[in-house]
């Protein structure tokens, strides 16, 4: 199958006036993340300018500067760039930043961006930039929507020309670690860290290794049973330990670059030390001790929800289970142990509370987890760009302290000056031509890497920039797919789940409504809806996870006057009648949004026609087609929670709509 270039499939720009003299690149160092970095000059000067840039080995030839110098505030991956007397330089002290430069030179270049002769300084905001990969040997990916694994297929390792595109995209936006394979690890993937695959793991990890990227694994706990015939994995047992050890000695003897490994330990059915009457503290520190040597991580997941319950119970809460699970143990963790926390309690909802474990561990280092996979915002099929709510999540004060206090804070390292800090994505990529299915969830993935990288940027410039840089400069282009982009988010909010609420979709593959999808499963009601009202009670007189936040937060979300009423129905029940600040009552408040996303989805379709003949044409009914099915979906959604909701509430006359 063909692949496309994304956002770095260069439009031609010939009357561009270039801001350089000569057509030669020099770079005072050499490896093979500068001959990178060189590479993607050359190409992208060639295919926007139609000029052909040599290579010269004196610098008073060159147009272009690629030069390494001692800045401890750049670091090793941030740069300068300057346009001065016909030259531009990029300067970095590492190679990395050169490749970074290099990109940003190339974004400057397709956005039409002026070179100044006044240093242009960037340097990461997040230490870690990291991609998930959920995909399995077999081929397939858990949650994916883009066609099958370019990683994987039939238990073999891919490595060919795909790897390294993906991995030229990945750099493009600032990417520095990539996991490949899926954290439900089980059968084959168990294998990845023996040797029967560490010739193709070797092959990839150089690629990426040309690209400033670290390769990373998702590791099973229960590997010393099922590779080495112990009898235990228990982490305190001294011959369990030594199993670990001398595997990571081999491994990164034949992997130096490997980063070092994910891993989910004692949820949905995955092994961990609990099975041992361990902690989690005990599990990471055993791996963290293993890797250590090696400047190895372990990045530990806090997806935990060890709690089964009778719907009748209205006490027992899955949002509480990861600070109650990891809050007693801050402080135990090594220094190459981060914790992997989802943005919210639950799981990657359109909307949650940003999850107390952020601004409750003050001495443990932690990242950011979010999801672009969309396995509940339309997955793929419908367009919903994220990056709007991933700034909410980044400027939510958690009030640890008087300042330096917002998740941004924690997961760059502000708040407590650690650098074992970062921000990663469950990916949404997979082997379709286009990379992403729906083309225009293209933006997630590139806004993520590039708000990583970039925290003060805001969705807004991050979405101009991708647009200019898949689609080109036509200005009604722009104007509507920014349109489209910036309203997608809340729009799918509205049809599907307003108020916080969530969850009303199939239990087994997450898509289309069904309001008791998982009302009555063993993990208890998501949604509480009787005769009266709805929601979940989760304040003190209810499961008490409003109390897992510091103050101010925790008031705030104990009262249901000053709850933030997109999260009103996630913290507490209330009657169909209740009033919003709009003089709407609630449950009028649940039909218009489901009247006015319908309305909204089938705008944005509109306005994709309406561009018919400016874009390629293969793209153009590709998008199509998916905002046609988002259109009749979203009607879909809009009747059956109104319908269920009306006959829930005993409304009289369905005709009324107005009536509260």
């Amino acid at each position: 199958m063909g692949y496309e270039s994304a956002w770095l499939s260069y439009k031609e720009n010939h009357t561009l006036k270039i801001p350089w003299n000569g057509s030669k690149i020099y770079a005072d160092t050499w490896g093979k993340t500068i001959e990178a970095a060189v590479t993607e000059l050359q190409r992208a000067v060639k295919e926007i300018c139609g000029m052909d840039m040599g290579i010269t080995g004196q610098e008073e030839e060159a147009g272009i500067l690629l030069k390494k110098e001692q800045d401890n505030a750049l670091g090793e991956e941030g740069y300068k760039i300057q346009c001065r007397d016909g030259r531009l330089t990029v300067t970095s002290q590492g190679e990395k930043g050169l490749l970074y430069g290099s990109f940003a030179c190339i974004r400057m270049l397709q956005t039409k961006e002026e070179f100044s002769a006044e240093e242009k300084t960037e340097k990461p905001s997040a230490p870690l930039r990291m991609l998930n990969h959920w995909d399995n040997m077999d081929g397939s990916i858990e949650r994916g929507y883009s066609g099958n694994s370019f990683f994987f297929e039939d238990n073999k390792i891919l490595v060919n020309e795909r790897t390294r595109d993906y991995a030229r995209l990945a750099a493009s936006v600032g990417i520095n670690g990539v996991v490949i394979n899926n954290v439900n690890v089980k059968d084959r993937a168990t294998w990845l860290i023996d040797e029967v695959y560490q010739k193709e793991l070797q092959r990839m990890s150089e690629i990426f290794e040309t690209y400033g990227i670290q390769l990373f694994l998702s590791l099973n706990f229960a590997a010393p049973m099922e590779l080495g015939n112990l009898d235990s994995a228990d982490p305190c047992k001294e011959a369990v330990q030594q199993w670990w050890n001398d595997k990571m000695q081999e491994l990164y003897t034949r992997l130096p670059n490997l980063g070092g490994f994910l891993v989910k330990a004692d949820s949905e059915g995955r092994p961990g030390p609990f099975t041992y009457g361990r902690t989690h503290a005990d599990g990471a520190n055993m791996l963290a001790d293993a890797v250590a040597p090696y400047h190895g991580k372990i990045i530990w997941r806090c997806f935990v929800y060890n709690c089964q319950q009778d719907w009748r119970d209205r006490k027992t809460d899955r949002a509480r289970s990861g600070y109650d699970n990891f809050r007693p143990l801050d402080g135990q963790f090594r220094e190459n142990v981060i914790l992997q926390v989802k943005n919210g309690p639950m799981d990657f909802q359109v909307r949650e509370p940003v999850s107390p474990l952020f601004g409750g561990m003050e001495k443990t280092n932690e990242m950011l987890e979010v999801q672009i996979a969309q396995e509940y915002t339309g997955q793929q099929r419908h367009v919903c760009y994220l990056i709007p709510m991933f700034q909410e999540v980044l400027k939510f004060r958690t009030y640890c302290q008087e300042d330096r206090d917002t998740v941004e804070d924690i997961v760059t390292g502000k708040t407590m000056g650690n650098t074992n800090c970062g921000i990663a994505a469950v990916i949404n990529t997979g082997n379709d031509e286009n990379w992403t299915g729906h083309d225009l969830a293209a933006a997630n993935f590139f806004g993520f890497g590039r708000l990583c990288f970039n925290t003060s940027l805001s969705a807004e410039e991050i979405a101009k920039e991708w647009i200019v840089c898949t689609f080109g400069h036509d200005r009604e282009v722009q104007e509507k797919i920014l349109q489209m982009l910036m309203m997608s988010w809340k729009t799918y909010e509205k049809y599907t789940s307003p108020l916080g609420i969530g969850w009303m979709v199939n239990p087994n593959y997450h898509y289309g409504p069904n309001v008791d999808g998982y009302e009555y499963d063993r993990w208890g009601t998501y949604h509480r809806a009787d005769h009266l009202g709805m929601g979940v009670c989760r304040g003190k007189k209810g499961t008490g996870y409003a109390q897992q936040y510091r103050e101010p937060n925790a008031s705030m979300y104990e009262n249901v006057q000053t709850c933030p009423e997109e999260l009103l129905l996630f913290f507490h029940y209330v009657p169909y009648t209740y009033q919003l600040k709009t003089g709407k009552t609630m449950i009028q408040h649940i039909y218009d949004t489901h009247f006015e996303g319908a309305e909204e989805a089938a705008y944005m379709a509109d306005l994709w026609d309406s561009l018919e003949g400016k874009i390629e044409t293969k793209v153009f009914e590709r998008v199509q087609k998916r905002l046609a099915h988002q259109k009749e979906h979203a009607k879909e959604w809009r009747d059956q929670i109104n319908s269920y909701f009306y006959r829930k509430s005993m409304i009289p006359d369905e005709k009324h709509r107005t009536i509260y």
